[in-house]
């Protein structure tokens, strides 16, 4: 379980807020709209109406405190890039801040933010899932059971292949790909073995994987 902290509730911090939450995450919601923080409210750990622009309430907060700190304010740029500064230099561990142009996502990560997204390309769910789950690389979700995941072989698979290994009976996944840096290879056969350098790309349902990340 991570503690996060969300800064901005438009629909990307909306939904962001929702699927950390379904996902055991403890989650702390700030946004200077009353009518956007007691909408949601009653759904996390902690709310608070405060505008995060003033130095002081971006420091009571405990920054350094949370996992995970979103800078989701899209309307107001200036803003945004400010609270993402504060946030850095107040001791936040993992900065992530939404951008909606690329002039603004080299500015957010010149000032402060380890990483940028982009609501447009980048799901809310896909986001929350990557950044939470601590093994998982990336992620596709399909439908509301089943999602693609990337993540490391398990340490005991290393040196035996998907067939010693009954990988699907077993584990009840489904590995689509394998793969070395940006090589890819696609539905690998039953005799492959694996090396412990490659990622998987492996089809299960959400317990199933949940179920295996938690081994890795």
């Amino acid at each position: 379980m991570k503690s996060i902290l969300i800064i901005g509730l438009g629909r990307f911090g909306r939904h962001l807020c929702r699927k950390f939450m379904s996902l055991g995450h403890e989650v702390m919601i700030v946004d200077s709209s009353e009518e956007a923080v007691n909408a949601l409210a009653g759904e996390v750990t902690t709310a608070q109406i405060a505008d995060c622009t003033d130095e002081n309430v971006l420091r009571s907060l405990g920054v350094q405190n949370f996992d995970l700190c979103f800078m989701c304010v899209g309307s107001d740029f200036a803003s945004g890039l400010l609270i993402t500064s504060m946030l850095r230099e107040f001791g936040a561990q993992r900065v992530i801040a939404k951008a909606s142009q690329d002039i603004h996502a080299r500015l957010l990560l010149r000032n402060g933010a380890d990483e940028v997204v982009y609501p447009e390309k980048d799901s809310a769910e896909r986001i929350a899932m990557r950044t939470s789950a601590q093994h998982v690389f990336d992620y596709i979700e399909l439908n509301d059971d089943y999602s693609i995941y990337e993540i490391p072989p398990l340490e005991a698979w290393i040196g035996r292949s998907i067939r010693d290994l009954d990988i699907r009976s077993r584990y009840r996944i489904n590995i689509l790909a394998v793969k070395n840096n940006e090589d890819l290879q696609p539905m690998p056969g039953a005799d492959y073995v694996f090396t412990g350098r490659e990622h998987v790309l492996a089809l299960a349902s959400h317990e199933d994987a949940q179920r295996l990340i938690r081994r890795i």
